[in-house]
């Protein structure tokens, strides 16, 4: 979400609308560069030592300090500011979040707000506070809210959040209280990637609140009527049309799109790619042991490693449906880690399997980067939620 919003970053030509003026200058006849954004990120965390490092080694370009990055729970967060400690910054313009979405998502054990795992991933003892188990981090969110009082915030997780009773009205309703009844949360809305340039069936549920008193006196008046003209609406408007119902008019980007560079991983000096799950095939009735549909889009990127990885290529005996790359002598083998950043619209030049500087050893592992990738917002999909806001700043808010 961070890169999305920060913008300049590489990308498929294939995954940019015409027209949109989005393209700062063309690399090749398959890559581009988009324009830098308005928004600049000033801080950003996560309990994953691995997200960390790759967060730094890539937005360091950008110029970010790594004091920015703070290694650790939010829960630790906001109890050390309500301690006296000045964590959170000032003046601050957007709040994004994506809290943990394993106890709401459909391949998860669906325990929602009774999760039992704690806000560092641990697990949790039974007299801990149930409000620090990970399916409650968004109220934790929603304090840094509270906190920081910014003009909008964006919070995201999975599709199953909605199917889970009424999960997501009790989350829009709190969002709504922080800042003392301060917010204008919006109807969420499930957007599905591949109706935004990305090669994914990745979908999510996207909360956008609004500070009441930031608003345009007349703008604020429309919100709050129920009936939002879709010129006035923060979500973003679609590109692609990949869904049934999609108002894009684009084709969807394929696999075969963003892998277009890509050298088998024997022949690769890029790590993250030369390192990948070397997870024997388990059979097909296992989670993620398909071959990618190479003219289509790609599987939702898992936050896996071993067994979950999907394939990029399956053997013959496997069911493999590549004949031409067999008959080439090219062998099974799963997804490397830049083929699953590319799915998600990394850029190809992020580095995330790393070694440590005059050693071999992985700074970021083959496992590790996995674990980031799978846990991220595809950035192009940020891109067109910050786009959109960006565009509509100055009719919902004075500056």
């Amino acid at each position: 979400m961070d890169l999305g919003f920060e913008g300049a970053f590489i990308c498929h030509e294939k995954s940019v609308p015409a027209g949109r003026g989005w393209i700062d200058r063309t690399i090749d006849q398959n890559w581009t560069l988009l324009k830098k954004n308005r928004f600049t990120t000033v801080f950003a965390n996560d309990i994953l030592e691995e997200a960390d490092l790759a967060w730094n080694q890539y937005m360091g370009r950008f110029g970010k300090d790594p004091s920015i990055y703070h290694l650790g729970s939010i829960v630790e967060l906001v109890k050390r500011h309500h301690s006296g400690e000045k964590v959170f910054p000032e003046n601050i313009d957007v709040v994004t979040g994506g809290f943990p979405c394993q106890d709401f998502s459909i391949a998860g054990k669906r325990l929602g707000f009774n999760s039992v795992t704690s806000h560092d991933g641990t697990k949790l003892p039974e007299e801990a506070p149930s409000e620090e188990n990970r399916g409650k981090l968004y109220y934790w969110m929603k304090q840094v809210i509270d906190i920081v009082k910014p003009k909008v915030f964006i919070a995201e997780n999975v599709k199953g959040l909605t199917n889970l009773g009424n999960v997501k009205e009790i989350i829009q309703k709190d969002f709504a209280e922080a800042d003392g009844d301060g917010y204008l949360v919006l109807p969420p809305r499930v957007l599905h990637a591949g109706d935004y340039g990305v090669p994914e069936t990745r979908e999510r549920v996207i909360f956008i609140g609004l500070r009441r008193s930031a608003l345009m006196p007349g703008i604020r008046k429309i919100m709050e009527s129920g009936d939002i003209p879709p010129e006035y609406s923060p979500y973003p408007v679609q590109t692609h049309k990949y869904t049934k119902d999609s108002a894009g008019i684009l084709p969807p980007v394929t696999c075969r799109d963003v892998f277009c560079d890509l050298k088998e991983p024997a022949d690769s000096e890029d790590l993250s790619q030369r390192f990948y799950s070397k997870a024997k095939y388990m059979g097909k009735h296992c989670q993620g042991q398909a071959e990618i549909h190479l003219d289509g889009l790609g599987p939702t990127i898992r936050s896996e490693h071993h067994g979950n990885i999907e394939y990029r290529r399956l053997s013959a005996e496997h069911g493999g449906k590549l004949t031409a790359e067999l008959e080439a002598g090219l062998k099974e083998r799963r997804l490397t880690p830049r083929e699953c950043a590319l799915i998600q619209t990394f850029p190809p030049d992020y580095p995330f399997v790393s070694h440590k500087e005059a050693s071999k050893r992985f700074k970021v592992s083959q496992s590790g980067a996995y674990k980031v990738i799978g846990n991220a917002v595809p950035p192009m999909l940020a891109y067109n939620i910050a786009r959109r806001l960006q565009d509509l700043w100055p009719v919902l808010f004075e500056n």
